[in-house]
């Protein structure tokens, strides 16, 4: 393993650009940790953090899943207590739910709101907003149709968003075929070049790598995805 290991990283060169398919080639064998790696992606973007318009944030669900268990938490009122119980809601509940949350609570990697829990859900700000966890409108995570976002949530729909001016996602595990990857990863981009914001002029996306948890960053040809 080690030996293997020295030699790509013998022929890596950091500053070259590889087409998608020479990438996920170094991506997989790379990854030599003894748990199973993520294969990430970063994606450096034509944005201004300083507009709020120009902030990109969506949701995607990939070809092949990442197959993580996402603990969903679903604040609603009596009506649609069973659907979210139904639908594969881990936490679910109201006035109580919002209590136990305000408190510090956060055990949960999803948040879902009924429009009507909103007024007392968007006390909860301070807790779940710096945890990317406040339910949005914009990313159905604000809805009516509580069963069809909690079955999303549960099928490992991702959330994705800028950071500055930089995507970041799993894309993938070490443990996925290359077509697997591939597919995953141009399904990504093609994804976040169809979000561009309206005030952005010229190239939306300007560079684009992918690394395993334990790896080297690999810088993608852009011109391999399409773009």
């Amino acid at each position: 393993m080690k030996k293997r290991l020295n030699k790509i990283y013998s022929e890596f060169d950091k500053t070259k650009l590889y087409s998608v398919d020479e990438g996920v080639d170094i991506a997989i064998n790379s990854s030599s940790a003894k748990f199973e790696e993520t294969i990430d992606i970063a994606i450096n973007v034509n944005v201004d953090p300083k507009k709020s318009e120009q902030n990109v944030r969506g949701k995607i669900q990939l070809p092949k899943s990442l197959g993580k268990t996402i603990k969903v938490c679903v604040f609603a009122n009596a009506d649609k207590i069973d659907e979210a119980k139904d639908a594969g809601a881990d936490l679910v509940g109201g006035d109580e739910l919002v209590e136990k949350v305000q408190a510090g609570f956060t055990d949960f990697d999803r948040c879902i709101a009924t429009p009507d829990m909103m007024a007392k859900v968007g006390k909860l700000g301070q807790v779940l907003g710096p945890r990317g966890l406040m339910p949005n409108p914009k990313l159905g995570t604000v809805t009516t149709n509580v069963k069809k976002a909690v079955e999303d949530a549960k099928a490992g729909e991702l959330e994705y968003k800028t950071n500055g001016i930089v995507i970041h996602s799993g894309v993938g595990k070490s443990k996925f075929n290359k077509e697997e990857l591939i597919s995953n990863i141009k399904f990504f981009v093609e994804t976040i070049s169809k979000d561009k914001p309206s005030g952005v002029k010229g190239d939306f996306i300007k560079s684009i790598s992918i690394s395993p948890t334990m790896g080297p960053g690999i810088k993608l040809d852009l011109s391999s995805l399409g773009i």
